[in-house]
């Protein structure tokens, strides 16, 4: 019986999505004639047609169906497999493999890890700084044990849809802020009666955690508002240097601008009630960890939550 090659998993589900088999081809970077035949194998592999082939676009038969769901899992389950194996094989190791946000790794982190040394000695600390679509990505292939990120409960994230373990270990505000004028008000505000041209906002990308929240929540109150996002970016800390910069408004987080907020370098741009409260979360692997990764997430548990 001829062996299935795995890629044959992905050229399967990029023609189930599209149905157009001159397009999986393109997006498999290959001719069509050489997609045919893989997807042919397959189902010479499967020993069933998997598409109906007398439509336009192809559509999935009753196996195809089944076997798409499958395909899925299969694929999810290759993902994790190095990060699982990497997990058994340091199940005594000392390190601790953690991905953080970027604004939580220069804020929060430092002074968060120095307050549990007085409970655990913390060995060594393999720290991924990214975007938070990145670091979720990290979690769930089990490439890291752990991932320290802003939350929100009102918004879920692809790790609450998953159920993975998590822990509240620390508060923060997302606030509306501006550079003051020389009176020391915003150079910008949230403010229907005052808006005589649109206001201009500075906005996080879809790959941003932070984003995400702002996205959710400021588009109910801004709704009524004439605004204008004028610049766009992955980091609070780019967003931040904007907004210094006296270029708009932008959603900032408390750790990130306390001292240019006690200093008026940044001003609140709109009442209280425009700020959004947040969660600094820490998640965990749901797979084995090493025995200091688990006694890591035990001197934090009294704050520990689990969804």
């Amino acid at each position: 019986m001829k062996t299935m090659n795995f890629t044959w998993l992905e050229d399967f589900l990029a023609l189930a999505s599209s149905g157009n088999f001159s397009r999986a081809a393109e997006e498999r970077h290959m001719t069509q004639p050489a997609f045919s035949r893989r997807i042919r194998a397959l189902e010479e592999w499967i020993g069933a047609d998997l598409f109906n082939r007398s439509t336009q676009p192809a559509t999935l038969t009753d196996t195809g169906t089944w076997f798409e769901s499958v395909a899925k899992d299969m694929i999810t389950r290759a993902a994790r497999i190095p990060g699982e194996a990497r997990a058994f094989n340091e199940a005594n190791s000392n390190a601790l493999r953690i991905a953080s946000t970027h604004a939580l790794s220069f804020t929060f982190m430092p002074s968060w890890l120095r307050g549990l040394e007085s409970k655990i000695t913390i060995g060594q600390v393999q720290l991924v700084s990214d975007v938070m679509q990145r670091c979720e990505a990290l979690l769930l292939e089990s490439q890291v044990q752990f991932l320290l990120t802003h939350s929100n409960s009102n918004v879920e994230g692809e790790l609450d849809k998953e159920k993975y373990p998590f822990a509240v270990v620390g508060k923060d505000t997302l606030i509306p802020v501006s550079a003051p004028n020389k009176a020391g008000n915003p150079q910008f505000t949230l403010d229907k009666a005052t808006a005589k041209n649109p206001i201009m906002l500075l906005s996080y990308s879809q790959e941003s955690g932070i984003g995400r929240i702002v996205n959710e929540m400021h588009n109910k109150l801004t709704d009524s508002l004439p605004t204008q996002n004028i610049f766009t970016a992955h980091l609070a800390s780019v967003l931040r240097t904007m907004a210094l910069d006296a270029r708009g408004i932008a959603w900032l987080p408390e750790t990130l601008i306390a001292e240019d907020i006690a200093n008026g370098k940044l001003v609140e741009a709109a009442p209280h009630n425009w700020c959004i409260e947040m969660e600094i979360r820490l998640y965990r692997d749901k797979a084995t960890i090493s025995k200091a990764g688990e006694a890591f997430w035990e001197a934090i548990k009294p704050t520990k939550q689990s969804k």
